[in-house]
């Protein structure tokens, strides 16, 4: 196992907790993506939401959580306190966050919204069982390089407040 494919774990770990955690329906998780023709990467979290269950402010928030989860839950696994923004490899994660908070019209207003959320989900991840869960997804997903979203519901649910 190289450290490229720990950290993608972490990463693609925390988009796929707080998605479980969110109300959204995580189909799969892999650190071992197709090379398609989208975007080159190392791992992809593919998640669905069903629209019905939430209001449009609520569904772009958490939209916003699921993309800056997976930076979060990295910067805490490295014990480094960078800023989305700043960091070359979170750049697609921020421009998702980005656009979804499209409801926020002024660019300052837009950017203190996704740090204050980013500060709440570094609280909510750093949490003794949250943190717990995604430590689980991680070492499932680095046995087997890809999980069905099944198994991420079991973990996160086994971890559950």
């Amino acid at each position: 196992m190289s450290d490229n494919e720990e950290i993608t774990a972490w990463h693609e770990a925390g988009h796929a907790f707080a998605a479980v955690y969110l109300g959204a329906t995580v189909d799969s998780i892999s650190i071992d993506p197709d090379r398609d023709d989208g975007p080159d990467r190392f791992g992809d979290t593919t998640v669905r939401w069903e629209t019905s269950k939430f209001q449009h402010q609520e569904l772009a928030e958490n939209s916003i959580l699921v993309a800056l989860a997976g930076p979060v839950a990295e910067m805490i696994h490295r014990g480094d306190p960078f800023h989305p923004a700043t960091v070359a490899e979170w750049s697609l994660d921020w421009q998702l966050a980005w656009r979804a908070a499209n409801f926020v019209k002024a660019a300052k207003e837009r950017l203190q919204l996704l740090e204050r959320l980013t500060i709440q989900l570094h609280q909510t991840l750093s949490q003794q069982h949250h943190w717990a869960a995604i430590g689980a997804i991680v070492d499932h997903l680095l046995a087997h390089e890809v999980l069905e979203g099944e198994t991420v519901h079991e973990i996160v649910e086994a971890w559950s407040d």
